[in-house]
């Protein structure tokens, strides 16, 4: 199989965004790049993609949908958002994580994480410490919302994390940021990234891009 071959099976196949998933339409604007922060905490603990999807779209669906008003809303209200998204075991932190991350985005960077950004000035270790300093997201978390940020933010293009690498790599592909990036058009890099990331996941996804 060749590389254009795998390339298109992943692109068609599994190439939906997590934020995508989430409801959430992307752009360069404060409020869609904090719902993708909400999205990467729910994110950053050992749970199911899937469920961490449908518990952003059932906060999202409760009108939890900017900092000032995830910060300001009861706390058994995203508890019950959680719940509703059988998002278990962890609800009641996260929901506490939530209201304190949501707060920190407002001292920080007054609810405008392009604000973040800037601080950072194009050096993505500091993006990603940064990242890391909002309640729950850890070295994975940060790297999830990069991964995802790239559709909207070029200046963190290519991002393909260790993950995706290590998926690419099994499947025979460039396994290199940039090797990866020289693939698809630079406005494929998340989509793409995403899709290695899918496939990681799904060991029978794996054997049939190797089989093909």
């Amino acid at each position: 199989m060749t590389v254009d071959t795998i390339i298109s099976r992943l692109l068609s196949d599994h190439g939906r965004t997590y934020a995508e998933q989430a409801g959430i339409t992307l752009r360069d604007k404060p409020a869609p790049l904090y719902r993708l922060l909400v999205l990467t905490v729910l994110c950053s603990i050992r749970i199911k993609a899937d469920t961490a999807t449908t518990a952003a779209r059932e906060l999202f669906r409760a009108g939890l949908r900017t900092p000032r008003v995830m910060a300001d809303s009861d706390w058994q209200d995203r508890v019950d958002a959680l719940g509703r998204a059988h998002y278990v075991r962890y609800d009641e932190s996260t929901a506490t994580a939530l209201g304190d991350g949501a707060q920190l985005v407002l001292d920080r960077w007054h609810g405008d994480l392009r604000r973040m950004r800037e601080q950072a000035d194009g050096d993505l270790d500091a993006l990603r410490d940064l990242l890391r300093e909002v309640p729950r997201i850890g070295p994975v978390g940060a790297d999830i919302f990069c991964r995802e940020a790239q559709a909207v933010w070029p200046q963190l293009r290519p991002f393909f994390d260790d993950r995706a690498c290590g998926t690419a790599k099994d499947l025979g592909l460039p396994h290199t940021p940039r090797g990866l990036g020289s693939l698809v058009p630079p406005k494929d890099h998340a989509r793409l990234a995403a899709a290695l990331v899918r496939v990681s996941l799904s060991k029978d996804a794996v054997k049939e891009l190797q089989t093909v």
